[in-house]
């Protein structure tokens, strides 16, 4: 009489245990949501950002992911000066931006 379960499992013999079609197809199905439904749009939107980032100027008007809103009065490496009121400057990392208005919107609103 054997007690170990290596012996057990090899008297009953192949029982499944591998992947069938159906799993097999649904493991793909589940692959192609998360790739389609997560990872691209994610990778999308890092790309936009990057390109974002990469294209400010002096005289752009931004939005900060704080809702800070000014202009940009100096580019830096990774730094901008961002003139959110007269004579006060804040220094922000571009990473910091969300986005970028159409000229005039700062002029438009302070009016």
């Amino acid at each position: 009489m054997s007690f170990f379960i290596p012996a057990a499992a090899a008297a009953e013999g192949d029982a499944g245990g591998g992947v069938g079609g159906f799993e097999f197809i649904l493991l793909i199905g589940f692959v192609a949501i998360f790739y389609f439904l997560i990872w691209r749009p994610q990778s999308k939107r890092q790309k936009e950002h990057r390109e974002l980032v990469g294209s400010l100027s002096k005289g752009d008007e931004i939005v900060t992911n704080g809702g800070i809103m000014g202009q940009i009065t100096q580019v830096r490496d990774d730094l901008i000066v961002v003139e959110v009121a007269d004579k006060v400057e804040l220094r922000l990392q571009k990473s910091a931006v969300s986005a970028t208005l159409p000229k005039g919107t700062l002029k438009q609103l302070n009016d």
